[in-house]
This record gives C-alpha cells, sequence and structure tokens, in this order.
C-alpha cells in the first residue's frame, strides 16, 4: 500500500492531479480545493489510500492524516464509493463533517454533489459512533432561510461550501435580511485581498 507521496505536480486533471515520484507519475484524485491550489512544478507531500478494486487501482491523497481518516470512516458507509467520499471533503472540511454527524445535520450533507436525503441519513447514522469524541466541537449554527439561498447562490457560481459558509460569515450581523443584498456582500469577500 501506499500511505504517503512526496514528489512534484506535474499537471492538475479533472478529478485530481499527476505527482511525479523520482520519474514515475502517480494519478492521485485530490479534494478539489487541494487540486486547484497546487500549481504544476510545486512540491507536494500527500497522506494517501490506495484503493483496489477489480476495475482499477485508485490513489486518494489528503493534505492531513485527519482528512485521510475522515476519508477512511466515509468509506465505510454502505453506497459511498472514493470518488463520493472525495466529493464530500471537496464541500465539507473533516470538522465540519465531524459537527454535521454529531449534532445531526443531515441537511449539511444534501449540499454536496451526488448526495441525497438518505445516502445523507445514512452518512450521519453510520458515522455516529465511529468518529472520535465531539469534544471541542461547538455546533453548527442554523442559518436563516434567506441566509440558505445566498449559500445556494454561491455554490451554483462555483464556491466551495467551504468557501461560501467563509463569504457568510464576512456578511456584518446588521446587513438587511435581503437575499441581493446579503448575496452582494458575500461577493465582495472574494474579492478582497
Amino acid at each position: 500500500m501506499i500511505s504517503i507521496l512526496r514528489g512534484n505536480v506535474i499537471s492538475q486533471e479533472t478529478d485530481g492531479i499527476i505527482v511525479d515520484v523520482n520519474g514515475v507519475g502517480f494519478h492521485v484524485m485530490v479534494p478539489i480545493d487541494l487540486r486547484d491550489r497546487l500549481q504544476a512544478g510545486e512540491a507536494v507531500y500527500l497522506y494517501t489510500r490506495m484503493i483496489v478494486r477489480e476495475d482499477a487501482w485508485i490513489l486518494c491523497g489528503f493534505e492531513t492524516k485527519e482528512g485521510r481518516e475522515v476519508f477512511d470512516l466515509l468509506l465505510t458507509v454502505n453506497g459511498i464509493g472514493p470518488r463520493l467520499a472525495i466529493s464530500i471533503l471537496s464541500t465539507l472540511s473533516p470538522d465540519t463533517i465531524r459537527r454535521a454527524v454529531f449534532n445531526e445535520q443531515v441537511e449539511l450533507f444534501n449540499r454536496v454533489p451526488g448526495i441525497g436525503k438518505k445516502t445523507a441519513q445514512k452518512i450521519v447514522l453510520q458515522l455516529q459512533d465511529k468518529l472520535p469524541s465531539a469534544e471541542g466541537l461547538a455546533p453548527l449554527a442554523r442559518i436563516s432561510d434567506v441566509d440558505t439561498e445566498v449559500l445556494a447562490a454561491l455554490t451554483s457560481l462555483g464556491y466551495s461550501l467551504v468557501e461560501a459558509q467563509s463569504a457568510l460569515q464576512y456578511i456584518p450581523r446588521d446587513t438587511p435580511q435581503d437575499v441581493e443584498t446579503r448575496l452582494r456582500i458575500a461577493l465582495q469577500y472574494f474579492s478582497t485581498p
């Protein structure tokens, strides 16, 4: 098994990156935000998990051990394969996943492309006893219907859920509760240096 990979990024692919390790190019599936940050020629150190299937060998990479551990746990849920687990980690951070599971916030998993209500419920139910303790993790605040619409608008524009949530936190508390105003201010977050 390949547990760690250190090398240089050769290129970005639609579902990952190609990493050159001493002249051998490895195709590594990584979360989208990591793929987008890495540039050709950049040195990379990844915690990896190799999935061996009848028809393919899939190498998945993560910046942290925690990311790899959460990936492994997601694979234990019926119906979640490597591509869907990577998609979940592209949309939600490991801490957000833990909070959502412990607080039974199924709706957060519904925001991941390819996850319906039943699969989201299955993730929450099956991971509750497998994740380490929720100590130190504050529950995620419930958001208003207006902010839910702003989140949906931002993700439809191509921002990840993590980026969209950061933009929501950028909105001052005294901002009027209408979608247009809140969306305009949230978009300013992405143009701030």
